[in-house]
């Protein structure tokens, strides 16, 4: 596939798949406001996040093109819609995966965010507009954190919140001694997804060559 893919793209894709990562991970709960989600989406592949999790129990996520600019196409989306325990299967599955969950909210009991610690993977959760995280997240989740803030208002939109989160945590990710990147077989993987994503006729060309390869 590299074949079909002039040099200087990928050149790009390289250097943006070293910058890639799974130790850090959003989880939207519930969100009913189509640009909040996709703004946090488009925000979360600009950092860098591999994935981003949305849990779907009364709101359905469409994505909204005019928002993500194109980034839905470059980060993989994980759906948790087709149970009565989509919020139980999502954080239940990252704890599996030795996630810590961490859940923004404005209770006055929770830590600052630039005191979370990171020597964990981390979910960063964040609920409906109107009614936050439920029950069931709040007892799932590991910490509760915060912005702070010096206005008389006091509550971001959740997209300013999870982007101002977002930056600070990826980029005190990025300095410490971590092991953030992508493993080398997921850089494989994710690389001729990109390759394929980036070529007109893409997937035809991949599956051609697959069968020949099958044939031989």
């Amino acid at each position: 596939m590299s074949g079909f893919v002039n040099e200087q793209r990928r050149e790009l894709l390289q250097q943006i798949l070293d910058l890639r990562t799974r130790y850090l991970t959003v989880v939207l709960e519930d969100i009913y406001q189509t640009q909040n989600a996709s703004a946090v989406v488009r925000s979360a592949e600009c950092l860098g996040l591999r994935e981003i999790h949305i849990i779907e129990n009364r709101n359905e996520y469409q994505i909204n093109p005019k928002v993500v600019k194109g980034s839905s196409k470059w980060i993989k989306i994980k759906r948790y819609n087709n149970s009565n325990n989509n919020t139980e299967n999502c954080l239940a599955s990252l704890k599996q995966k030795e996630y810590k969950i961490v859940a923004m909210t404005l209770n006055e009991d929770a830590i600052l965010l630039d005191q979370l610690s990171l020597e964990d993977k981390t979910a960063l959760c964040f609920g409906s507009e109107d009614t936050g995280l439920s029950s069931i997240a709040n007892k799932m989740t590991d910490y509760h954190i915060k912005v702070p803030m010096c206005g008389f208002t006091q509550s971001f939109n959740i997209s300013v919140s999870a982007g101002i989160a977002l930056y600070s945590l990826s980029d005190k990710l990025r300095r410490s001694t971590n092991n953030w990147q992508l493993e080398s077989n997921e850089k494989d993987d994710l690389y001729l997804e990109w390759l394929v994503k980036s070529t007109p006729n893409g997937r035809l060309l991949l599956k051609n060559f697959l069968e020949k390869v099958v044939i031989n």
